[in-house]
């Protein structure tokens, strides 16, 4: 259930509601008045939940599936399971999209509140510098500076002896002591998520939050998206350069390091004690064991197991990429090439 602190909750709404705002055609029109309160995956559905199905391979493991409501494609309505309402529509993702903002939406500032919210709650020791807005329900412990021109969303959680450096953006986020967010930052925009819909692509609702832990450094201009449903999580120590995305859902472990340029695409997991290189990039879902390093622009799509060393493009094992480095070039030399000034 998205966390209260940065979502409304507008629902409950009724099935036949949903199936409408989806563009979607009931089954069983005598499972409209079933009541909906939630959105989730289908691994995590229960009967006050709607969810969906857009990839194929899932259909034929639904019977566990205990979600009160699915959108689906009507090829697949066989494997929907028994007593589930189903909405039938060829473009599941997006209708499910469009059905989530009845029942949620993101909280925003207050329109005509003051600069710092009445209800925000700061400790002893707080530093304001001008040109700050902080929203509702925020708090913020003691000693922490917000530097100019930061704005603090509503819900937003800040510990001790943090520095939020100028011009710094956070929301829906819950960050630890002794953090640092520096200037041009941005913490907990909705992570990039699209469908394609009836009338185009459509934006996906980005539910989760970000938690830094305590002791995260996070660099110039750098980025960290929510969650998608689960958090987007940064573990204790780990030092992030300027120009960094790190994607919705992503787990990064402790004490890691991750250089300029360094894109994390979403729902990869990172174990403790990780490096990266300047402008390394990794694929999505993927794993990178702890104590891994990952070269300077490297490219992985493969998961790295623990304590290894990749580089290259695909990345693989530094050994063999040097193997393989030295075999072109001693193979370009016996064919009579030469290096170009």
């Amino acid at each position: 259930m998205p966390d209260p602190r940065f979502f409304e909750t507008l629902g409950p709404v009724s099935v036949s509601v949903l199936a409408k705002a989806g563009g979607a055609e009931l089954a069983d029109p005598g499972l409209g008045e079933r009541l909906i309160a939630t959105v989730a995956p289908l691994d995590g559905a229960g009967p006050d939940a709607v969810s969906f199905l857009s990839d194929p391979r899932r259909a034929k493991n639904l019977s566990a599936c205990k979600a009160g409501a699915i959108f689906m494609r009507p090829q697949h309505r066989e494997f929907a399971p028994e007593g589930c309402a189903v909405l039938l529509t060829s473009h599941p993702q997006a209708a499910w999209a469009a059905a989530t903002a009845l029942l949620y939406a993101p909280r925003r500032h207050d329109a005509g509140a003051p600069a710092v919210h009445p209800s925000a709650v700061l400790e002893e020791g707080v530093r304001l510098s001008p040109g700050v807005v902080i929203g509702q329900d925020v708090r913020i412990g003691r000693g922490t500076t917000i530097s100019p021109g930061a704005v603090i969303g509503p819900g937003v959680a800040i510990g001790r002896d943090c520095f939020v450096g100028a011009n710094v953006v956070v929301g829906f986020a819950l960050i630890g002591d002794r953090v640092s967010l520096h200037a041009g930052s941005v913490i907990g925009e909705a992570g990039f998520g699209a469908a394609p819909g009836a009338r185009g692509v459509v934006d996906l609702p980005q539910l989760g939050r970000v938690v830094l832990q305590d002791g995260v450094t996070l660099g110039a201009n750098s980025c960290i998206d929510r969650g998608a449903f689960d958090d987007t999580t940064v573990g204790e120590n780990t030092k992030i350069d300027n120009l960094v995305h790190v994607a919705h859902n992503v787990q990064l472990g402790r004490n890691c390091v991750l250089a300029a340029y360094t894109g994390l695409s979403g729902t990869t997991v990172v174990g403790d004690g990780v490096a990266f290189g300047g402008k390394a990039g990794v694929a999505d879902h993927l794993t990178i064991g702890p104590g891994a390093s990952i070269g300077a622009s490297a490219s992985v799509f493969k998961d790295v197991p623990a304590g290894e060393t990749w580089t290259g493009f695909p990345a693989r094992p530094i050994k063999r990429w040097l193997r393989e480095t030295a075999w072109l070039s001693r193979s370009a030399r016996s064919r009579g090439m030469k290096d170009e000034a």
